[in-house]
């Protein structure tokens, strides 16, 4: 016999799931919406033209403390008003701020797609580009840290997702 009560609601499952079709959908429809941090590591460690460029979208003291080598930086209140200065709407854009918590790459993207760019947000921002042992740039120069266990790989160039 069970000792999980009848009445007790699964909380996972309080919401059934979605329709396998409607759940393909949504899921595409991320990844037309979203890139990760080692997909785009990846891209631009690669020989020749990644094909996009990366936008840093947090403010200058931010991005002094560290940012992405080759990234464009263009602060998220500044994209209406800068972004044809420095973009090429022929080229998609990756959007980052500081990390999960932070919608700045949101916003940015919005405003960036509202102009009339291809536009990515880079899931994990900066916060996971560090933790994730890729090299960034700080006003000292290039830096990285020892990738954090519970966000990389231990011992392996690929998670295997």
């Amino acid at each position: 016999m069970s000792s999980v009560s009848t009445n007790t609601v699964n909380p996972v499952l309080r919401v059934a799931p979605a329709a396998p079709a409607e759940a393909a959908a949504y899921f595409r429809a991320s990844l037309v919406f979203h890139a990760d941090v080692s997909d785009v590591a990846a891209a631009l460690s690669a020989e020749g033209d990644p094909g996009f460029v990366v936008l840093d979208s947090r403010s200058t003291e931010a991005w002094d403390q560290g940012h992405i080598p080759g990234a464009v930086h263009l602060p998220t209140a500044l994209v209406p008003e800068q972004a044809e200065q420095l973009l090429d709407k022929s080229v998609p854009v990756v959007t980052y701020c500081w990390g999960p918590g932070c919608n700045g790459a949101t916003r940015s993207a919005l405003a960036l797609a509202e102009l009339g760019y291809q536009v990515k947000e880079m899931l994990g921002g900066f916060e996971y580009w560090a933790r994730e042992g890729f090299e960034y740039e700080t006003w000292e120069g290039r830096q990285r840290r020892d990738a954090d266990p519970l966000t990389a790989p231990v011992d392996a160039e690929n998670c295997g997702c």
